[in-house]
């Protein structure tokens, strides 16, 4: 994932989804957008249903050249031969990630709203950070990003940055000059049509 002047998309999988129709959805996302990286974030720890989920969607990322990574299970992320993994607790497991999976895969790391944890991450070998929620959320404490991290971060550190969490088109308009992708995921699943969604959030980026 390079550095860009214009954000890139970058696509979070719903936390539960059906196998016989959910790649036919995401297929048809893909058409209507550039993306540059597709994150399997399940909510369940079941490891049958993960393998057979990113074997789905690992088909349709494939079809259109884009990364795959996984959320959290570094070993399956290896076993499956996926693009990379990403990282929910910050900079604690990035290095172990880095030697398990090589230098040529993706590690990302999220780490919230803390400037500290994502400079640790970028120091232990991550490839971006991301930084959420950027809206209110139900999720988590009710703590958000503050643009001002963003802003720093763009002009401070080289390391990609990604915004993510409860991203409407008011937070993507403010946040295209300093953020190099926005994560979308219920933002756009969520919604009848989901390629229209991300169509608008896209537009947003443009302003």
């Amino acid at each position: 994932m390079a550095e860009t002047e214009k954000p890139q998309i970058y696509l979070i999988t719903p936390p539960e989804f059906d196998l016989n129709t959910f790649p036919q959805t995401l297929a048809g996302v893909l058409d209507s957008a550039d993306v540059a990286c597709i994150r399997l974030a399940l909510a369940t720890r079941d490891e049958d249903r993960i393998l057979r989920a990113a074997d789905a969607v690992r088909e349709i990322a494939h079809q259109y050249d884009i990364a795959l990574v996984l959320d959290t299970h570094v070993v399956l992320a290896q076993r499956l031969g996926l693009d990379g993994v990403h990282l929910l607790d910050g900079a604690r497991s990035v290095r172990w990630a880095r030697k398990e999976l090589g230098d040529d895969a993706i590690v990302g790391a999220y780490c919230a709203q803390s400037r500290h944890e994502g400079m640790a991450a970028g120091e232990s070998g991550a490839d971006y950070i991301s930084f959420g929620p950027v809206g209110q959320t139900d999720l988590g404490d009710g703590a958000v990003v503050d643009r001002d991290l963003f802003e720093w971060w763009s002009a401070v550190v080289e390391l990609p940055c990604v915004a993510e969490g409860a991203l409407g088109e008011e937070e993507v308009r403010s946040l295209s000059p300093v953020a190099d992708f926005f994560a979308f995921g219920e933002e756009i699943w969520n919604k009848d049509d989901p390629a229209a969604a991300l169509a608008r959030l896209a537009a947003a980026m443009a302003v």
